[in-house]
């Protein structure tokens, strides 16, 4: 899969991990990474500051081997989110989005993006109101609502949305079921719940699609679990496997990336 990766970048600044460590990240740079790590291609196309964020954030994932050529540099701060991790979980503090604030897409980055399989943008990545004219073009496009698929980003992006994610707490519910269903009719093609220890759940417009998940020894925090259930999700479906075949692609390589942040914190 070549995947394009729009929109939110942030650095993750742990307090408490070696006296204060600084995580290169955000939803789309996850899952460029993941697809490469799946044997895919990617690009992260978005914007950082001149500061010394930026410059952290560009080499890390140019170390990865993600293309970067309309990562844009703006005069300003990069995006930051201040957390500490406690006993497994991450606790967030201040979030400062930076240049990330009036960030959108040229139309030299569109016909970039032209180029690529599918095309991904989370909730935060501010291009929500540009999906309408990515779908005009062909493009096929992908939105991660995170946890709120009514919120006034996630509303402008659904009906030009071929693939639509979001994550819920509560489980494999008839409300969750309901709300896939309205979500569905407004234009995705694929509606994929993510449910934490229960699974996820998929629903296609006529029926449902229930996978479970993968046992993960040591688990320290779900960082970035759902970012590479996404991108393990589309691999599948672009490489042509079902949907089941796809939900089980995103959640083996989920366990395996939350091995590999044990890993860098341990």
């Amino acid at each position: 899969m070549r995947l394009a990766a729009v929109g939110s970048n942030c650095i993750d600044y742990y307090n408490n991990i070696d006296g204060g460590k600084a995580f290169p990240g955000g939803g789309p740079v996850n899952m460029a990474v993941y697809t490469l790590r799946l044997g895919g291609e990617a690009a992260y196309i978005g914007p950082v500051g001149d500061d010394v964020y930026g410059q952290i954030m560009i080499e890390t994932i140019k170390a990865k081997g993600v293309d970067t050529s309309h990562l844009r540099v703006e005069k300003g701060k990069t995006a930051v989110t201040q957390v500490e991790l406690i006993d497994g979980e991450r606790v967030f503090g201040d979030y400062d989005e930076g240049v990330l604030e009036k960030y959108k897409l040229t139309d030299e980055d569109i016909d970039y993006i032209k180029n690529f399989d599918v095309v991904i943008c989370d909730v935060w990545g501010k291009v929500e109101g540009q999906f309408k004219e990515l779908k005009e073009k062909g493009i096929v496009t992908a939105f991660d609502c995170a946890t709120n698929p009514d919120s006034e980003e996630s509303v402008k992006a659904i009906p030009y949305t071929d693939y639509l994610f979001y994550s819920v707490e509560t489980g494999d519910t008839k409300e969750v079921r309901e709300q896939m269903e309205r979500i569905q009719k407004q234009g995705p093609k694929l509606v994929i719940c993510m449910m934490g220890e229960e699974g996820s759940l998929c629903y296609d417009g006529e029926r449902y699609h229930r996978f479970g998940i993968v046992p993960c020894d040591h688990l320290v925090d779900s960082m970035g679990a759902g970012d590479s259930y996404i991108a393990g999700f589309l691999t599948g479906i672009v490489d042509g496997l079902s949907i089941e075949g796809a939900m089980e692609k995103g959640c083996s390589k989920c366990n395996r990336n939350i091995k590999v942040f044990w890993s860098m914190v341990n």
